[in-house]
């Protein structure tokens, strides 16, 4: 229901019905909808002393493992961090669920302080706000932002909400869960490896890989030229020297990414309002390219495809969002899977210590 043509058209906040549907199973009625969104505006605020002690007294060049350790911080907070049944499991879910865009805020804005030598601001939470809003609002100083980058934002957070058991950062809080381990290791686990740049950093590798192909591309309409450089990173001859073109391929997608199609549709309209259409126009043409090109360095006529990455971080970068939060974004978004995760493998029967 959520998924599809109607999905983009509509002009509400959605990733609050996600976050309803992934740990609840089914979507909510608008009187569940709207106590939701209140009990999400109410555990934004982190507890007394949290941002002092945990925050401003540790800051962190990378915002991922300052999220990490503020999240195991939050064990301490908790009266019942090692209750594990279901009730619990969900209040600590959602409290996090609410926490994760307001610790990812507060490090940002201490990391500009503190190791890029540029001045910081908190915000208090406004109450009303969607995640979306609540996380443009309060990372910029005039709290400022349109209608459209928050929905913008909203879509993003929402393909980005979920995708099964099998990926590296749900399958890591799986096996933690199945130990019995609490929540805040569970999560914290999953934050660092959705961090590492085959998986959630991902966004941030094609975002530098892109502005690399812009400055050592001349033509960014020759096909001739493109697949001549393509080829040579594939050879690990240039940029990297890894092989990879970050974006393009995934393990269980081969001909298309359906979330990528929504991001890339959402990129193209972005394109034409920002006046970016000719840097759209050579990402696209890179996607075409860069799919051709494995195959055949591969010799093998199996099909790859762009994956979420490939045009998420254009997306965030065109919204006016600084390159530090694209990664921790992901994470703002898949932690609601995360967590609907544990509460399947904790109640699971049967359930049994992943080996």
């Amino acid at each position: 229901r959520l998924v599809g043509s109607e999905m983009c058209i509509r002009d509400s906040f959605m990733f609050e019905e996600v976050i309803w549907l992934l740990l609840f199973g089914s979507l909510p009625t608008q009187e569940q909808y709207a106590k939701f969104r209140k009990l999400l505006e109410h555990h934004r605020e982190l507890p007394q002393g949290f941002a002092d002690d945990m925050i401003l007294n540790s800051p962190s060049p990378n915002l991922m493992n300052k999220m990490a350790r503020s999240v195991l911080a939050m064990y301490s907070y908790d009266e019942h961090a090692d209750d594990l049944s279901l009730p619990n499991i969900l209040t600590q879910s959602i409290n996090l669920i609410a926490e994760l865009p307001t610790m990812m805020v507060n490090a940002y804005q201490l990391k500009r302080r503190v190791y890029d030598h540029e001045s910081m601001y908190f915000h208090y939470p406004i109450a009303g706000q969607s995640t979306a809003e609540h996380i443009l609002s309060s990372y910029r100083a005039d709290q400022k932002f349109t209608h459209e980058e928050a929905r913008l934002l909203d879509l993003c957070l929402l393909v980005h909400a979920d995708h099964g058991g099998g990926n590296c950062s749900t399958f890591t809080t799986r096996v933690l869960s199945s130990s019995g381990t609490d929540t805040y290791s569970s999560i914290a686990a999953a934050i660092g490896s959705l961090k590492g740049p085959l998986h959630g950093g991902a966004n941030l590798a094609v975002m530098k890989m892109f502005d690399h192909l812009k400055e050592n591309i001349r033509h960014w309409d020759k096909v001739t030229e493109i697949d001549q450089y393509l080829n040579k990173m594939l050879r690990k001859e240039a940029y990297d020297h890894t092989g990879l073109i970050y974006g393009i391929g995934h393990a269980v997608y081969t001909i298309s990414d359906p979330r990528a199609v929504v991001l890339k549709e959402l990129a193209r309209d972005l394109a034409k309002e920002k006046g970016r259409e000719e840097e759209f126009a050579f990402l696209e043409l890179l996607e075409s390219r860069a799919i051709e090109c494995f195959a055949k360095h591969k010799g093998t006529k199996k099909r790859v495809s762009s994956n979420v990455d490939f045009y998420s971080g254009f997306v965030y970068e065109m919204i006016g969002l600084p390159q530090e939060i694209f990664t921790p974004l992901f994470a703002m978004a898949r932690i609601v899977g995360w967590c609907a995760h544990r509460n399947e493998e904790l109640n699971f029967e049967g359930k049994r210590i992943i080996r």
